[in-house]
């Protein structure tokens, strides 16, 4: 099989026969043809075939109401006991408000709510215990917030209760693998999605993943779960993708995916990317504890934003923020002085 990853630019001096990158102000004039064992090659649009240059090209519809005419912002809110970096700290429903609030003002477009750790090495929470941890903070924060809710679940269960109760999308760690009536609720409701890939289960994902390729044996794994809930009855165009840095990856395999990004775009789908404060990121920089690694976040951030992605789920909503404006004052002149 054949894959063709977009070669991403932003310059102004665009030519004419280039192509936009998921109807963006990205375009491309060739492609990076990725060959199962064979060193990517480069070529021309005309060497692209037409399903694959279609949904590259495509413009990507909102999704619970968030254009994606820019870069988007997931502002992470995990009311968890045990994250790996922010762990305790917005469990109770009026500390986790007042965060919310903090990051939509910082600029986030989504907040992501989480009842469970899926850090590496952590166990299953029940379904009783994740509800009773997510419920108040989604009921707290429907009136007071003016951007969309977004729940971080495997569990139907869950889901069904958060969307409830006001989110409106739902974010699967597991890719719709782990509970087989989520995506089925989902398709039912009408709900978006973002489906991410992930070898293995938390509780085991970082002792030894294997890869052939690990940028292609992810993109057909997120091909095929989208292709499932297409079938389910989702829109292609309610999905989001996640190539799921650091579950069951180790750094070489995140490096792999962070430098082959725009090959997602291949899925017609909006890409989001979540490398915010992750492990690799401190054993490449040594920034330790897990909340030192801001820098380093936006710094993935913003090569995501280069290639494209359409969402970038961080923990520091301003400080990210305030990178992408400077890269689209930079990139695009987008400033105004009046």
């Amino acid at each position: 099989m054949e894959y063709y990853r977009p070669l991403v630019c932003f310059d102004p001096l665009r030519p004419d026969h280039a192509l936009p990158v998921a109807g963006g102000p990205g375009w491309f004039t060739h492609a990076a043809l990725h060959v199962r064992g064979a060193a990517p090659r480069m070529v021309d649009l005309d060497a692209i075939p037409a399903n694959w240059l279609n949904r590259i090209t495509a413009a990507r519809a909102p999704i619970a109401g968030v254009a994606f005419d820019r870069p988007r912002l997931m502002g992470i809110l995990n009311v968890t006991p045990d994250s790996f970096s922010d762990g305790g700290k917005h469990h109770v429903a009026s500390k986790a408000l007042n965060h919310a609030l903090e990051m939509a003002r910082s600029g986030a477009d989504v907040i992501d709510i989480g009842g469970e750790s899926t850090r590496p090495g952590s166990v299953t929470v029940p379904v009783e215990a994740e509800i009773a941890r997510i419920e108040p903070v989604i009921h707290a924060l429907r009136s007071e917030i003016g951007i969309p809710m977004s729940i971080d679940t495997r569990k139907s269960e869950v889901a069904k209760v958060a969307v409830q109760g006001g989110a409106a999308l739902v974010n699967d760690v597991s890719g719709f693998t782990y509970d087989p009536a989520l995506a089925l609720y989902c398709a039912r409701n009408a709900v978006p999605v973002c489906v991410m890939h992930a070898q293995g289960a938390p509780e085991t994902m970082h002792e030894n993943p294997q890869y052939d390729d690990v940028l292609l044996d992810v993109y057909d794994f997120l091909f095929t779960q989208v292709t499932m809930l297409e079938a389910l009855g989702i829109p292609r165009a309610q999905i989001i993708v996640d190539p799921g840095i650091g579950f069951g990856k180790k750094i070489p395999h995140n490096l792999a995916i962070l430098n082959g990004l725009s090959l997602f775009h291949g899925l017609g789908c909006p890409v989001l990317l979540g490398a915010s404060r992750k492990g690799f990121i401190g054993r490449i920089s040594g920034a330790h504890p897990a909340s030192e690694r801001m820098p380093g976040s936006i710094a993935v951030a913003l090569g995501a934003a280069a290639q494209g992605v359409q969402i970038i789920r961080v923990h520091d909503v301003a400080e990210t923020a305030q990178a992408l404006a400077l890269w689209r004052a930079v990139t695009f002149g987008d400033f105004d002085d009046s």
